[in-house]
């Protein structure tokens, strides 16, 4: 029977996910298959190159970079995250990801993104890293009105967050029967309507499609939030959360909010360790 690892994104509330995820590398804990969404999918990748600590570090390393996120780069290229600085520079020369040890490891990695055109989700799975493989990390973390869309496979890409936020259906459908599910929001959280459905239309006029689906999106997570809490009863799933807000910005670059989100995760990693290694040996993974 295989497992999976679904991560939701959120920005740096992700560095929630990977103080869990970390430490389940360090302590030799290997699931089948990760299928990651926005920056679930863009830290959760370097579980299957073995490099815990590698997105808290980099993100520290770049909080004072003009060239790597920001306002000034917005103005720039059009995305708050430089799309060459941060998607390319930096894992191939900066803070060096580990392709090898990627390619090399069994472990699935799906990447989840939003076609803007059709308003639907878009699935890849990534079998190695080159350039064509961190676009389709950046499209799959590129948030809308802040990024521009990302052209891959004829399409035009963006956030997978904004079509399917928690991808346990689509990790099951992959045959990943049994899933370790990790959230950046608390187990009661829910999101409400935007506010913002005016300027959704303005800016993505020529997508009206992805801006229908942007108005409905609150619609969509709470939908799946019930649907995970479903499959945990049945003992389908393996859900963690963190027990309160995590109080940081999708944007932040504070180094102690970094960490302290960091911290978090790492602690409820170590709370639920016995718990995370009997759920994935009783299904037998190697």
């Amino acid at each position: 029977m295989k497992v999976g690892l679904v991560l939701e994104g959120g920005g740096m509330r992700s560095l929630f996910t990977m103080g869990i995820v970390d430490l389940m590398i360090e302590e030799g804990i290997k699931v089948d298959g990760v299928v990651g969404v926005s920056a679930g999918a863009c830290f959760g990748c370097n579980y299957k190159s073995h490099q815990p600590g590698r997105s808290l570090r980099y993100n520290i390393q770049m909080k004072d970079e003009p060239r790597y996120m920001g306002w000034r780069t917005f103005l720039r290229t059009g995305n708050l995250l430089d799309p060459e600085f941060a998607y390319h520079t930096v894992p191939m020369e900066i803070d060096i990801f580990d392709r090898e040890t990627f390619e090399k490891d069994p472990t699935e990695f799906h990447v989840v993104c939003t076609d803007i055109v059709t308003g639907k989700p878009v699935y890849k799975q990534l079998k190695t890293i080159d350039y064509e493989a961190l676009e389709w990390i950046r499209a799959s973390s590129s948030m809308p009105l802040v990024s521009t869309p990302v052209e891959l496979e004829g399409k035009l890409l963006l956030d997978g967050g904004m079509t399917d936020s928690i991808p346990l259906k689509y990790a099951q459908e992959q045959g990943f029967e049994k899933n370790i599910v990790i959230l950046t929001q608390p187990e009661e959280y829910r999101k409400h309507a935007s506010k913002l459905p005016l300027l959704f239309k303005l800016l993505l006029g020529k997508y009206p499609q992805i801006a229908e689906t942007m108005g409905r999106r609150h619609l969509m997570y709470n939908a799946q939030k019930e649907f995970i809490k479903a499959e945990a009863a049945k003992g389908n799933a393996m859900l963690i959360y963190p027990d309160e807000p995590l109080n940081i910005s999708r944007t932040s670059q504070n180094e102690a909010d970094m960490r302290r989100v960091y911290g978090l995760g790492r602690q409820k990693g170590k709370e639920l360790l016995a718990e995370l290694k009997s759920y994935v040996e009783s299904f037998h993974v190697l």
